[in-house]
């Protein structure tokens, strides 16, 4: 491992197939060898001369070093557990687990075999998140009094597929709310309280499809929104400010290009055409260029993490973090109460970091 890294892949589903595969096959020192899945043939068609297995195998594969899981969400748990077990580093998809005693778990798990733990909050590396935390560090809009963060869909239909059939970690939350809770997290921490309302709105429809949340901070407020039934277009973020408001429309465009089979190495990858706006509380409206997306880092972060022992490029801290705001967002909506978030980040080191 002095030079390169064995990654083992679990799951080619849209997940691995997508977004995984492609960004460890472009980063320099990771060699995707490994890959379990119930498409042997597709794997093979697309990636060539890989070694097929199954989950059980692939976790004590002795060639194997890093172990990627992007199953469905309720295999997170067990298969990371006996990854880290057999002594492979980890990095798993969100949500990390089902809930946070099973994510505190993993985390000692990781601590006590000295292994890399990280979960793939891949948005951190996106456009619009990039040109939120550009803005933030520049203090375009002043003391930020409330963030707005909205991942919205247009599929009125039910799908009969398990994130849409009721059961543990199923859910349009479940499946978009570690990516918005983990940028809040991202960008200022830990709220007090929390406020939620869940709903079941499609014709149909078994599990929530449209969900609003309230991160209470002590100087700000945060909004979160997830739907299924949004057409049209909405801004993807907002940051209202003492000295404005700074707005996101668009989508990421790095998602799209992988679905149409472009490299991330491509020149054109992850650029994004469509700036930000800040309309200045003196009436000025000024277009603010975002920097282009780039998913690469993540990847490039778990090879240095790997080979130079540096830290994690999110910490399995955080990730226990997004796992208590979630559990907290349903029991405050099962309460019909806003609830206090009952959770301290642990203090103890992981992978690669120092006293310094």
């Amino acid at each position: 491992m002095s030079e390169s890294v064995n990654v083992g892949l679990i799951g080619y589903g849209y997940a691995g197939r997508v977004l995984h595969a492609p960004l460890i096959q472009a980063v320099p020192g990771l060699r995707l060898s490994t890959i379990a899945t119930s498409r042997p043939e597709e794997v093979r068609a697309a990636l060539g001369d890989v070694r097929v297995c199954s989950p059980q195998e692939l976790v004590v594969a002795p060639q194997v070093d890093l172990v990627v899981i992007a199953t469905p969400n309720t295999e997170h748990f067990p298969l990371a557990l006996a990854a880290l077990e057999a002594g492979k580093h980890v990095v798993v998809d969100k949500p990390f687990t089902l809930d946070l005693a099973e994510a505190e778990k993993l985390r000692a798990a990781a601590l006590r075999n000295d292994r890399l733990l990280t979960v793939f909050h891949n948005r951190r590396w996106e456009s619009e998140v990039l040109g939120i935390k550009e803005a933030l560090r520049q203090g375009v809009t002043g003391r930020v009094a409330q963030f707005d963060c909205r991942m919205n869909r247009y599929r009125p239909t039910v799908r009969q597929r398990w994130r849409e059939t009721p059961g543990a970690g199923a859910g349009l939350w479940f499946d978009l709310g570690p990516h918005l809770i983990d940028l809040s997290v991202h960008f200022f921490g830990l709220p007090q309280q929390i406020t939620a309302s869940f709903a079941v709105l499609r014709e149909g429809g078994q599990t929530d499809d449209w969900v609003h949340v309230i991160l209470h901070y002590p100087d700000k407020r945060v909004v979160l929104e997830a739907t299924n039934i949004a057409s049209g277009s909405l801004p993807r973020s907002v940051l209202h400010g003492t000295l404005g408001t700074w707005v996101k429309y668009g989508m990421d465009t790095q998602e799209a290009q992988l679905q149409a089979g472009m490299s991330p190495l491509a020149p054109e990858f992850g650029i994004d055409p469509q700036p930000a706006v800040f309309y200045a509380g003196t009436g000025e409206t000024t277009e603010w260029p975002v920097p282009r997306g780039n998913q690469l880092p993540f990847y490039e972060g778990v090879r240095d993490a790997i080979l130079q022992h540096s830290p994690a490029p999110v910490s399995a801290r955080d990730a226990l973090a997004v796992m208590a705001i979630l559990e907290t967002t349903f029991r405050a909506w099962e309460q019909q109460r806003t609830l206090p978030l009952d959770f301290k980040l642990p203090q103890d080191l992981e992978w690669g970091e120092s006293e310094q």
